[in-house]
């Protein structure tokens, strides 16, 4: 399933209305002093929340902290229609697994494991290549983070250098590589893949959050 379709309302901005899209949206608020605005899944929502007025949808505290979040990441430059991956390791080899994400709501599209007797770089290979396959298959263009260079480096060179030993307990593991540097070789796409600068913009929406 991709992507679900959203509608924007914009209460106070440069051309209040409802938008389509996000970055129509940004357009009319990004800058716009008191900017007021909210996204709904269907346009009957959006049409009734634009005719009651931002008074009537005053954000509860939890879309209020959404809205942070968002203005934030746009300050950073961070593309907001994007999808995130990540992985977590309990040890090196230990128990791994991985997911993905949408960027701009942290609402999960794939989790797999966990996985006996893996690693952290090859969970985040894993999830990097899945959210390529998927984005392929539905035919989207997708901005794609991950905050793993090694997984970038691997993905570029469709190939895997890893120091673990293949024994009965991740074998999958090892089937799962074979497939994904299959896919890698056989397959072209047209996403952008980035690094996301954890450094500077906080733990990427796809951690587990378990540090």
């Amino acid at each position: 399933m991709g992507k679900k379709k959203k509608y924007y309302v914009v209460w106070v901005g440069m051309t209040p209305g409802i938008y389509k899209t996000w970055d129509e949206c940004l357009q009319q608020t990004k800058g716009y002093p008191g900017a007021k605005y909210k996204s709904y899944k269907s346009l009957a929502e959006a049409n009734d929340a634009y005719a009651n007025g931002v008074e009537y949808n005053t954000p509860t505290k939890s879309s209020a902290k959404e809205k942070i979040t968002r203005f934030h990441y746009e300050s950073l430059g961070i593309n907001m229609e994007s999808f995130c991956v990540d992985a977590a390791c309990s040890g090196n080899p230990g128990i791994m697994e991985y997911r993905g994400v949408w960027t701009q709501t942290s609402d999960e599209l794939f989790r797999k494991g966990p996985f006996k007797q893996g690693t952290n770089n090859i969970g985040e290979f894993l999830a990097l290549v899945h959210a390529l396959a998927y984005f392929n298959q539905t035919g989207e263009k997708m901005h794609i983070y991950t905050d793993s260079r090694t997984a970038m480096a691997w993905v570029r060179n469709k190939k895997v250098k890893t120091t673990l030993k293949q024994t009965k307990d991740n074998a999958v593991l090892f089937a799962m590589m074979d497939r994904a540097l299959h896919w890698l070789k056989n397959n072209t796409h047209n996403h952008t893949i980035e690094k996301w600068n954890t450094k500077e913009w906080g733990e990427i929406p796809a951690d587990f959050g378990r540090k």
